[in-house]
């Protein structure tokens, strides 16, 4: 079986030497391309496992992109000098697996590629469930409907808007479209306009010359030149100042535009999708809003459904960011089902972002533990376990906790209750353990009039055990 092959791209001969020598101590096949070269020869490599971008490469930021055009799915790792990482554009950072200083040591080259190898196979055990669920998990009916909309849409060049409340996750509909178009093997380059001042958003987006303005120290790319080929993902579109906007719709019209400080007119093959939380149609009424940038924006609407309206997704949704925590190595947790089913009364205003805060930080107050519904924030604690919540997904392991914790209650209850001696003529263990099992269980449920919630309780017992007992006992 061929060794997995790296590729570092560098004009620096000594340095690609070097490295080539370290990934072969590693058991890795390496070749050395200069940035001349590279595009040629990338297409032909089999069993390409990672790309390296070195130092020495002139215009790096530049390679990199154009690597990862060509590349599509495989790692690209950035290596550059220490203390340089301050001048790789953040949109650089953004798109590579990471970045290295030279000179890297075996230690760090190994513990990376050992990442990036569990990276690989972690995307190819879940690759069938991410081409169905698109990133957005859940099963109801709103969220199949957002997929429906994506797969329509995902081919075509037009032009989406991304509607719904903060926390919904508008950009993660926005890398399922271009995930799922032509243009995947291109630049996803997002830009959220209500966190760029007004005064910059021009140069952030459309570029500036050397000297165009005060502080322009270099010429730089804008984001619709990064974007090339790809997608533009212009999030919080409500929030973009009304002279912004005209120019915006210039270039959707023209597909052309101008670099701050130049006259030179650059063409542009980019596919637009925006989001935004505002209300666009009374924006337009209240002029903030130019009317015919909406209707060019607003080609294809997909609206992101809130939390409060999708709840019966909560418990897939706490599986996907407890997997992230694990994936990330920020630490695991568990809820039990009492906990979800008080999680799905709640209204969260915060959507689905306000949900991966609390999961965060019931993970950091309980580390790889079980959280109950005393576990959770005062203000979840104002509701009550509701019998007619069906809490049907679970954490995998949390039957074993289950049981662990029930196989802990028997032992207290046996210490409590079996301090009659045994019999001459000996007993039948079992079918004594279960009729007295019975008896406790119906004294629970006399005692709090039937609830099973109030007597699962009484007896230190999960709900959703105390319900599988009374299938089991046929009461």
């Amino acid at each position: 079986m061929a060794l997995p092959r790296i590729i570092l791209i560098d004009d620096n001969p000594v340095r690609g030497q070097q490295f080539l020598a370290v990934i072969q101590f590693l058991e890795y096949q390496g070749e050395l391309y200069s940035a001349e070269d590279f595009s040629e020869k990338l297409h032909s490599v089999d069993d390409l496992f990672a790309v390296f971008v070195g130092a020495g490469v002139d215009k790096q930021a530049t390679v990199t992109k154009s690597v990862i055009e060509l590349v599509a799915d495989i790692p690209v790792i950035l290596l550059i000098d220490k203390g340089t990482l301050l001048q790789v554009p953040s949109v650089i950072q953004n798109l590579v697996a990471s970045i290295q200083e030279w000179p890297v040591t075996y230690t760090v080259l190994m513990d990376s590629l050992q990442a990036l190898q569990k990276q690989k196979e972690n995307h190819v055990k879940h690759v069938s469930i991410g081409s169905d669920n698109k990133g957005l998990a859940g099963s109801s009916e709103a969220i199949k409907q957002v997929r429906f909309l994506i797969d329509q849409v995902a081919d075509s060049d037009a032009t989406v808007l991304i509607l719904g409340e903060s926390g919904t996750g508008k950009e993660v509909v926005a890398r399922a479209l271009h995930k799922a178009s032509s243009r995947h093997n291109h630049a996803f380059v997002p830009v959220n306009c209500g966190a760029i001042p007004a005064e910059l958003l021009e140069s952030e987006l459309f570029g500036h010359e050397k000297g165009a303005f005060t502080g322009a120290l270099a010429a730089r790319q804008g984001r619709f030149e990064m974007a090339e080929g790809g997608t533009l993902f212009l999030d919080e579109i409500g929030d973009m100042p009304m002279p912004m906007q005209v120019k915006l719709l210039r270039v959707l019209q023209e597909r052309s535009f101008e670099r701050i400080g130049s006259n030179k007119t650059i063409d542009c093959d980019v596919r637009i999708i925006s989001a935004t939380h505002r209300d666009i149609e009374q924006a337009i009424i209240d002029n903030l809003f130019r009317e015919d940038l909406f209707y060019r924006l607003n080609v294809f609407p997909i609206e992101m459904p809130a939390l409060r309206d999708r709840v019966e997704d909560i418990p897939l949704l706490i599986k996907e960011l407890v997997a992230r925590l694990e994936k990330n190595k920020r630490s695991s947790v568990t809820l039990a089902p009492d906990a979800i089913n008080i999680l799905m009364q709640h209204t969260w205003p915060g959507n689905v972002r306000e949900l991966a805060n609390l999961i965060e930080r019931v993970a950091i107050i309980k580390p790889n533990g079980l959280i109950g519904v005393t576990d959770l924030p005062a203000k979840f604690r104002q509701f009550t376990v509701s019998d007619e919540i069906i809490v049907e997904q679970a954490q995998d392991n949390f039957l074993e906790l289950v049981q662990e914790m029930e196989d802990k209650i028997e032992q207290e209850v046996l210490q409590k209750v079996f301090s009659a001696q045994l019999p001459e003529e000996g007993m039948d263990l079992k079918e004594y353990l279960h009729e007295v099992e019975m008896s406790l269980i119906k004294q629970a449920l006399d005692e709090c009039n039937g609830v099973v919630a109030h007597a699962a309780k009484l007896l230190s017992m999960q709900r959703t055990t105390l319900v599988e007992k009374l299938k089991k006992f046929d009461m």
